[in-house]
């Protein structure tokens, strides 16, 4: 007998840990997880934005609370995994979309620049993936991690993006995705991500004021950029049992650029 589709994508009685989730990508994931039942725990380094998350998500009548944390440092990644466990009992879904960026030509780039990007944008993810394994999923056979990549991990960027770090440290996490995918599918648990194209968020805002969203646009066949809402799909498929026998997949949301591009 099938499930109706309605029952699969539910995610009632499930709870979601989103890292960078006050804001932009993160917290468009945990409005979609959240509207399908998810309760919510967001973590990111600043408290204020945390509260207006929370509250933005708790006006939408989902379940929501927060932790204030830096998820480059090992210490404060092992204080959040314990705080999910406490708060919320055990963590069904972890998204890892914690990330940062820095523009600089790769003949100049700092060592510190470089330490810095790869730290939050892959290290994390290995130790907030780690950690939320060893304590919640390993132990109850189950659970979804969705990392969120970058369509600058799936190929070279153009000459004019000079952000060697971030391609870098995307295309660990799109490998990533896949190792961490093949060793743990014997524990139920499912582990893939995301690689969004041109969206707006805090992160893109220098690159839209510089380039212009309609020339973004025109790079895309879809002819547009993404919204508010076209991560929202992808991300329940991967957090719920409709995606249960997907793992180690990496879906690009990029209005089809990554198709013209040869990625």
């Amino acid at each position: 007998m099938s499930t109706p589709v309605q029952t699969l994508l539910s995610l009632e009685g499930k709870t979601a840990l989103v890292t960078g989730g006050s804001r932009g990508l993160g917290l468009q994931i945990a409005e979609s997880l959240g509207e399908a039942g998810a309760k919510i725990l967001l973590t990111s380094r600043k408290a204020a934005d945390l509260e207006e998350a929370a509250a933005h998500l708790q006006a939408r009548g989902i379940d929501t609370r927060w932790v204030a944390a830096d998820a480059s440092q090992p210490d404060e990644i092992q204080r959040v995994a314990s705080e999910a466990m406490q708060r919320l009992g055990k963590v069904d879904i972890l998204v890892n979309n914690a990330g940062a960026t820095w523009g600089a030509p790769a003949e100049e780039y700092p060592l510190e620049a470089w330490d810095k990007v790869m730290n939050l944008n892959i290290r994390s993810i290995f130790l907030m993936s780690q950690a939320i394994g060893r304590l919640s999923m390993i132990p109850r056979l189950s659970g979804r991690i969705i990392n969120v990549a970058s369509i600058a991990g799936l190929s070279g960027s153009p000459s004019t993006m000079k952000y060697i770090a971030y391609g870098t440290s995307k295309g660990a996490v799109v490998n990533f995705t896949r190792t961490l995918a093949a060793e743990w599918g014997r524990y139920g648990i499912t582990v893939n991500a995301l690689a969004p194209g041109m969206f707006p968020s805090k992160m893109t805002a220098g690159t839209i004021a510089k380039v212009g969203v309609e020339a973004l646009a025109t790079g895309a066949p879809l002819g547009r950029i993404g919204d508010d809402d076209d991560l929202k799909g992808a991300a329940l498929l991967f957090a719920s049992a409709a995606g249960k026998h997907i793992t180690g997949q990496i879906l690009a949301v990029d209005g089809g650029v990554s198709a013209v591009h040869g990625h």
